[in-house]
C-alpha cells in the first residue's frame, strides 16, 4: 500500500515490457499451452472433490475422520497444481492459476481452521430464503443448500409472484427438506466439543430463521401435496428440537470465536489473494472512519442553509420516489460513460427495489433509502455484476461460476461500496447535496462494523462489543439493535475477511484505476477502465489488478507459499 515503492512508477523501457507481455498474453490465450489444458483438467478434478462424500439420505459428511482423509486427498491435489509447469503462460492464465490455488487453500482452511462443521452452529442453517446480491451465498454455505427461490413458490424478486409447483419440482423440493432431519442429527455430533460461544449464540438465530422460513413454506403448499407438506412439517419440527437443544447448550460455551490475528492475515493473502494483514486492515479502517466522520461535518455544514431531505412516509410517497430515481440514476450513468451500458440493467435494478418499511421498522438502509434511493443503487453496482453473470457468462470456465471460499468478496463488496462514493466524486449528487451526507454515513458504517470485526477476530471484542463500536459510530441513529445489526455482525465473525472487505476491497480497486490512469495517461477514459474491470470477471483485486495493468506487484506482495500457522 506504499505509494513511494519504485515498482509503481515505471521507467519507458519497462512500460514498453509490460506492452510486450500484454501482446504476447493475448496471442496465447488464442493457442494455450498443453500444460494449461493440465489446468483445466485439474479444476474439473478439483471441483468434483470439493463436493464431500454424502452419508445416507444425501447427507454431507464432516465427521472428524472424512475430513481428515479429505485433508490428505487435497494434499495430493495441490501437488498436483505446483507440479505444472506454467512457462508461456499469459497473465490471464497465470492468474487462472492462481484462482484454483485460492479455491483449495480456502478448502485446506475451513479443514484445518475455521472448522465451521464442528465449531459454527449456523453451518447447519440450510435452507435459503434469499438470492444473495454477491455472486453467491455470503459466509461459510453448508453443501447442498436449499434455494427456496429456486422454486416458483417462493419469488426470486420483487417483480415475482408465488407460482404452483410443478409435480417433478414438488418431488425434488420434497427429497431436499428430508435431507434436514438426518442433517441435523448428524450435526449434534459434529458440534459435540465446539465452544465458540458467540459462534453458539448467533446460531440459535440462525436456526430460529428457517424455522420461520419453513412456516411461511407450509402455508405455501396446497392441502392436496400431501408429499411436499408431510416433509416441510418433518424439516420444521426437526429445525425446532435442533434450536431448543442450541438454547440449551449455548449460555455453556465459554471459549473464543475469532481465529486470531496470524490466522486472519494467512487467510486475507492465501484464499482471498489480499496483500495486506490484519494490522494493515485495522489502519486503513481505522483511517477510514476518521475520513468519513471528518467528511460528513464538512458536507453539514456546507449544507446547512438547505432543508434537510423529506423521508417517504408512505408506501405511495416511497414508490413514487423509486419510480423517479431510478430512470435518473441510469440517464446519468449513460450521459457521463461511466461504463458501458446494457439494457438488461434497468431490469436488474427494478427486480430488487427493497418493499417499503414504516418508521419502527426501518432499518439502517431504508433510513437511506426513503431519503434518496440513488446512493444505495450505486453500491447495488451488485445486482449488475450478478445479471452479468446470469446473461453473459464468463467464457473462462474458471471464472464462469462462483470462486469457491467467498474468493470474490473483494471484488464484490469492495467495489459495490467503492461506487458509492466513486459516483458521488464525478457528480451523480450536484442537484441534491444533501444526499452526499448519506454516502458518508454509509462509508462511516462500514468502516465502524469492519473495524469492530477486526477486533472480534483478534478476541480482543466480543461479538456483542464489536456491535457496540458500529452503532455508536454510526450517525444520527441510523444503525439500531435490530435483526439487520445481528446478521451483520455474525455474518462477519463467521467469515473472516468480510466485515472489513467493503473498505479495503475499494481501496485496492482504486489502485487499479490510478496505475492505469498513470499508464494511459491522455488516452484514459473512466468507461474504458471500468469495463477492463468487468471483463476480468468476479476475482480478487490484485489479480484485476495484474490483468489490466500488467503489473505483478499485488501478487508478489501476497507471499504466497507461507505454510498455514498451526492453530
Amino acid at each position: 500500500m506504499n505509494p513511494t515503492r519504485s515498482s509503481r512508477f515505471r521507467s519507458p523501457l519497462a512500460l514498453v515490457a509490460a506492452i510486450i507481455v500484454l501482446a504476447s498474453g493475448a496471442i496465447a490465450a488464442q493457442a494455450p499451452p498443453a500444460s494449461y489444458q493440465q489446468l483445466l483438467g485439474l479444476f474439473a478434478d478439483w471441483r468434483a472433490f470439493e463436493e464431500p462424500p454424502r452419508l445416507s439420505g444425501g447427507v454431507p459428511d464432516y465427521s472428524p475422520a472424512t475430513s481428515a482423509r479429505r485433508l490428505e486427498e487435497l494434499v495430493q491435489l495441490q501437488a498436483r497444481l505446483r507440479a505444472i509447469d506454467q512457462t508461456g503462460w499469459s497473465i490471464v492464465q497465470q492468474v487462472d492459476h492462481h484462482l484454483v490455488r485460492a479455491e483449495m487453500n480456502g478448502l485446506e482452511y475451513h479443514l484445518r481452521v475455521l472448522q465451521p462443521f464442528a465449531r459454527d452452529p449456523a453451518y447447519y442453517a440450510s435452507v435459503i430464503t434469499g438470492e444473495s446480491d454477491t455472486p453467491a451465498k455470503e459466509g461459510p454455505v453448508i453443501h447442498g443448500a436449499i434455494k427456496l427461490y429456486d422454486y416458483p413458490i417462493w419469488p426470486r424478486t420483487g417483480l415475482d409472484t408465488v407460482q404452483p409447483l410443478s409435480a417433478a419440482q414438488s418431488a425434488e423440493l420434497a427429497t431436499k427438506l428430508r435431507t434436514i432431519a438426518p442433517l441435523l442429527a448428524a450435526a449434534r455430533q459434529n458440534l459435540a466439543a465446539g465452544n465458540a460461544k458467540d459462534l453458539w449464540v448467533g446460531g440459535v438465530r440462525a436456526l430460529e430463521e428457517q424455522s420461520e422460513a419453513l412456516r411461511t413454506l407450509a402455508m405455501r403448499v396446497p392441502a392436496s401435496d400431501g408429499a411436499l407438506a408431510s416433509a416441510t412439517e418433518a424439516a420444521r419440527a426437526a429445525t425446532d428440537n435442533f434450536t431448543d437443544w442450541l438454547r440449551v447448550e449455548a449460555p455453556k460455551k465459554t471459549g473464543p470465536s475469532g481465529i486470531g490475528k496470524e490466522q486472519y492475515t494467512w487467510y486475507l493473502r492465501n484464499v482471498l489473494l489480499i496483500p495486506l494483514s490484519w494490522e494493515e486492515e485495522v489502519t486503513i479502517l481505522r483511517r477510514e472512519l476518521a475520513r468519513g466522520h471528518a467528511s460528513l461535518r464538512l458536507e453539514e455544514n456546507r449544507n446547512r442553509q438547505l432543508p434537510p431531505l423529506p423521508v417517504a412516509s408512505t408506501p405511495e410517497e416511497y414508490a413514487a420516489l423509486q419510480e423517479r430515481a431510478i430512470p435518473r440514476y441510469l440517464k446519468w450513468m449513460a450521459d457521463n460513460r461511466i461504463l458501458t451500458m446494457e439494457p438488461w440493467m434497468e431490469r436488474a435494478l427494478r427486480e430488487r427495489t427493497a418493499p417499503f418499511a414504516p418508521e419502527a421498522s426501518r432499518n439502517f438502509f431504508m433510513q437511506a433509502t426513503q431519503r434518496d434511493p440513488i446512493p444505495l443503487w450505486t453500491h447495488l453496482y451488485h445486482w449488475w455484476d450478478n445479471m452479468r453473470i446470469r446473461v453473459a457468462p464468463h467464457a473462462n470456465p474458471i471464472r464462469r461460476q462462483a470462486l469457491l471460499y467467498n474468493v470474490w468478496m473483494s471484488r464484490a463488496e469492495g467495489m459495490a461500496t467503492a461506487m458509492e462514493e466513486w459516483m458521488m466524486h464525478a457528480g451523480l449528487y450536484d442537484d441534491s447535496p444533501r444526499s452526499r451526507e448519506i454516502v458518508w454515513i454509509m462509508l462511516i458504517t462500514r468502516a465502524a462494523r469492519g473495524l469492530g470485526n477486526l477486533y472480534a477476530h483478534a478476541n480482543d471484542l466480543t461479538m456483542a462489543e464489536a456491535a457496540d463500536i458500529h452503532v455508536n459510530w454510526t450517525p444520527r441513529g441510523w444503525m439500531r439493535r435490530d435483526p439487520l445489526l445481528g446478521f451483520e455482525q455474525h455474518l462477519y465473525l463467521r467469515q473472516p475477511g468480510y466485515g472489513a472487505s467493503y473498505i479495503t476491497g475499494g481501496r485496492l480497486m482504486e489502485e487499479v484505476i490510478a496505475e492505469r490512469g498513470r499508464q494511459l495517461g491522455d488516452a484514459f477514459t473512466l468507461q474504458r477502465v471500468m469495463d477492463e474491470i468487468n471483463r476480468s470477471g468476479m476475482i480478487p483485486p490484485s489479480l484485476i489488478y495484474w490483468e489490466v495493468t500488467g503489473d505483478d506487484r499485488m501478487v508478489r506482495e501476497l507471499g504466497a507459499g507461507r505454510p498455514l500457522p498451526p492453530r
